[in-house]
């Protein structure tokens, strides 16, 4: 029996699931909301900062959630290391208005090795091989510029000046910048080498070894190695970037960070990184390390046939009988076709096959 179309981010939603299962991790439901005062303290964590609020029986100013790692890190109780996915809607500022957005993702959560985060890194790499199509997985380690900027000698802020124009690759701004903060010339060559750097793993590795200065950049190109050479073991790596311009909150993420991008959608389909910041933010002293998907986004690449609502329409005048419209929509259900029944003085439907019905039997 012919199964019924589905649309892609359905299709990659099942896909997943069954992806994440048979690496042990298991299915994590949370409440839609959670007291607003827990999302206010960690808004620098969230991709947007507009949160949807309102007002429970009691008066306590809740929100709907914005964001799902932080849900999970809150709430997930248990022993040793966790390893959970799950597919939830959070609700987010886009433009002007709130939406409600599908998201389907993994945290794995416990006393982190190296093996650990380089299997949640290489789940990414192959939930963007079977979601389909052409894709890249971005990777960088928060360290490879905390490192470097450690070697200013600047404040904070103006290292967060640097670091901003470092994410947005504009080494024009970043070289007139450190002109400015009278930063050297060799450590200024090396910040704009590192916002230009960007390619295929080992093609760009020795340049970016030669940027390393410190223990820090030391420390984060041997997790890099490491979690490279282990994604090769897991069968992954061939789709894999260096691109150090990607950075997160250092004040919550603390290791490598990652995005993914399928040919046909603008921007990054899939976001994540290692978080052990947030976990000791919150009292827990181990690591964490995970993944987002926004489905939303997949709904742009569309289903198998998308020229066709269904694979069958079924008008029918008033003078039908039901017993024949009934029996007609029992045979062509058992055939395992997509149907739509209506009135045939109702609006178009696009289908494969269009039978009607009238008074007088089958036109």
């Amino acid at each position: 029996m012919e199964l019924p179309m589905l649309h892609k981010d359905e299709e990659a939603i099942l896909s997943l699931r069954a992806l994440y299962e048979r690496y042990g991790y298991r299915k994590y439901k949370m409440s839609k909301f959670e007291e607003y005062d827990f999302y206010a303290r960690n808004k620098s964590f969230l991709q947007s900062g507009s949160i949807l609020t309102f007002s429970d029986l009691s008066g306590r100013l809740m929100a709907l959630k914005p964001d799902v790692t932080l849900s999970i890190v809150k709430n997930a109780v248990g022993s040793g290391t966790e390893k959970l996915y799950y597919n939830e809607n959070v609700y987010r500022a886009v433009g002007q208005e709130f939406r409600e957005i599908m998201q389907v993702g993994l945290e794995c959560i416990g006393p982190l090795d190296r093996y650990a985060s380089a299997e949640v890194a290489w789940l990414a790499e192959e939930s963007l091989r079977t979601i389909g199509g052409a894709y890249i997985l971005d990777l960088s380690h928060v360290g490879m510029c905390a490192g470097l900027l450690e070697e200013t000698g600047l404040p904070e802020e103006e290292r967060q000046d640097l670091a901003d124009r470092i994410s947005e690759k504009n080494t024009a701004g970043l070289r007139e910048r450190c002109d400015r903060l009278q930063v050297s010339a060799d450590l200024t060559d090396r910040l704009t080498s590192l916002a230009e750097l960007y390619g295929p793993f080992e093609e760009v590795w020795p340049a970016a070894r030669a940027l390393s200065v410190n223990d820090t950049t030391d420390g984060a190109l041997e997790e890099l190695s490491e979690l490279y050479e282990i994604l090769r073991l897991l069968g992954g790596g061939d789709h894999v970037n260096l691109d150090f311009s990607l950075r997160g909150d250092m004040s919550y993420y603390s290791g490598v960070i990652f995005q993914g991008f399928i040919e046909g959608l603008p921007r990054a389909v899939l976001t994540g990184g290692q978080y052990d910041n947030l976990l000791h933010r919150m009292g827990r002293e181990d690591g964490a390390i995970g993944f987002a998907v926004s489905m939303g986004l997949l709904e742009r690449l569309g289903s198998g046939d998308a020229s066709y609502d269904v694979d069958t329409l079924v008008r029918y005048d008033a003078g039908t009988a039901p017993s024949v419209l009934a029996e007609t929509v029992r045979r062509l259900a058992a055939e395992g076709r997509s149907l739509r029944v209506i009135r045939t003085e109702e609006e178009p439907v696009t289908a494969r096959e269009t039978i009607t019905l009238t008074g007088g039997g089958r036109a």
